[in-house]
């Protein structure tokens, strides 16, 4: 994992177009611990939500994630991480949760889909090249992605 990176919608569309009328992107920053520590310590609500989740990540290594959400609060509460939120809003934390890491999974798929499609792509443009007898492009493309893009744009590949 990096410490930040950017994340753009137009990468999910399913075709692609050289002209966009509207892009979103959204700055990914990684507050798992050992990354971005100097900020998290910044924020001591931030900070006590990374404490939650490793909690939860502790818990679930023993037990399926809801219960783990179950039992992280109950420990939070104790130690007096997040406790009034937790106290508070214990069955939507519980519902939100739950929802979030369906989502990851979710997203994890998607990723491992993404991934085989580059794949193919990849493998497609090397059969290509090797067919028109390029073979000194074939490092090139493992090696540059612009040049990658140009030829797999130019073989409609992409």
């Amino acid at each position: 994992m990096t410490e930040q990176s950017v994340l753009r919608l137009s990468d999910a569309y399913e075709s692609k177009s050289e002209e966009l009328d509207l892009e979103l992107r959204i700055r990914f920053i990684n507050i798992n611990p050992g990354y971005n520590e100097e900020m998290v310590e910044k924020s001591p609500t931030l900070y006590q939500y990374v404490k939650f989740v490793d909690i939860v990540r502790k818990y679930q290594q023993e037990m399926s994630f809801p219960e783990a959400v179950e039992m992280a609060i109950d420990e939070c509460i104790k130690k007096g991480i997040l406790a009034e939120f937790l106290r508070k809003n214990r069955a939507e934390v519980l519902r939100v949760s739950i929802f979030e890491y369906d989502e990851e999974e979710h997203m994890r798929q998607e990723r491992e889909e993404s991934r085989q499609e580059g794949f193919e792509q990849m493998g497609k443009l090397i059969v290509k090249l090797n067919q028109l007898g390029r073979q000194d492009d074939i490092l090139k493309v493992a090696t540059d992605a612009k040049f990658r893009e140009e030829l797999l744009e130019k073989f409609h590949l992409d």
